[in-house]
């Protein structure tokens, strides 16, 4: 049987397939983003930014806060603790189709600095800088965990629901477990029962049986991939294929390959020259053949990306 998915309605935005690239740190850069889309990505989002550093025009925040014409729809994801930064933000906001709010990085460095998951312990702020942005006409989104030493999620989302926020998605994990800890998709299925506004499932999605597993447990609205789509692109034309046709196709690391040489390109084309996170990307699409730890070790000691590209081609 297909399995199908409505398309996700957040606001005046319609996703479908709802496919969805999580906003993740060191990654969903602009090159990034744009290969996944041609993949089959019909969602993304900036990776999370922090508000003070956007007000203060930081460069390297300015850098990850470009887009263009073929990365949309786009959504910018933000943290902070200052209600005033984040009003003081909200210029720098509009151009993007709509805000995530992070409520969930476990980052210590963040957690120290009150913002992404230790936003958990206040509703009544995360309650806030939702609304201040709706006031402010923003579509406004919120991607949360189950809280932060104890589960609080249901109290967490019905104060983002109730602040007007037009979407939410839940990684059902605790702010202090890592990926040893199984995501408890069970707690998504109970928060898609209790609210009005979407619910978009995120957490363990890796493959297409994930993918399957994940929409026929939880009656989500929408699916985000996080680590299986860290150097397979690919993984988003699998579930979008399964998604319209029932059927799954193969994995092909030619064609992923494709997706990388792609990336390289267009690193190139915007300057965007990060070789450091270039590298460590470009790794992440090396596995599972003959020599793929030596060519990752040989990607890692390249000073370029014309050497990067000049191994893939070999």
């Amino acid at each position: 049987m297909t399995i199908k998915l409505k398309p996700l309605k957040i606001n005046k935005l319609k996703i479908s397939p709802p496919v969805i690239l999580a906003p993740m740190v060191d990654i969903t850069d602009l090159p990034y983003r744009l290969i996944c889309r041609k993949a089959g990505c019909k969602l993304a989002y900036t990776e999370m930014l922090y508000i003070d550093a956007i007000i203060h025009e930081n460069k390297k925040t300015q850098k990850l806060m470009q887009t263009s014409k073929d990365d949309s729809p786009l959504g910018i994801q933000i943290t902070g603790n200052k209600i005033e930064n984040f009003k003081k933000a909200v210029p720098y906001l509009k151009k993007y189709d709509f805000v995530d709010l992070n409520c969930g990085c476990p980052s210590e460095k963040l957690i120290k600095s009150q913002a992404g998951s230790y936003l958990l312990n206040n509703p009544k702020l995360i309650y806030s800088i939702i609304k201040l942005l709706k006031k402010n006409g923003l579509t406004v989104t919120a991607k949360i965990r189950l809280g932060y030493s104890k589960n609080n999620a249901l109290k967490i989302a019905k104060a983002i629901e109730k602040a007007g926020a037009d979407a939410i998605t839940l990684h059902p994990r605790l702010a202090i477990h890592g990926y040893n800890v199984k995501a408890d998709w069970n707690e998504i299925k109970k928060l898609k029962k209790q609210l009005k506004i979407p619910v978009i499932a995120n957490g363990d999605v890796l493959s297409v049986k994930d993918a399957e597993s994940i929409i026929k447990q939880t009656n989500c609205d929408g699916i985000m991939m996080a680590r299986g789509a860290i150097g397979n692109p690919f993984l988003f034309k699998q579930i979008s294929h399964y998604l319209k046709t029932g059927k799954e196709i193969p994995f092909s690391f030619k064609d992923n390959l494709n997706y990388l040489k792609l990336y390289l390109k267009l690193c190139k084309k915007i300057k965007f020259n990060d070789i450091t996170r270039i590298k460590r990307i470009s790794c992440k699409f090396i596995r599972e053949i003959p020599e793929a730890s030596s060519i990752r070790n040989q990607i890692m000691h390249l000073k370029s990306i014309s050497e990067i590209e000049d191994l893939i081609s070999e």
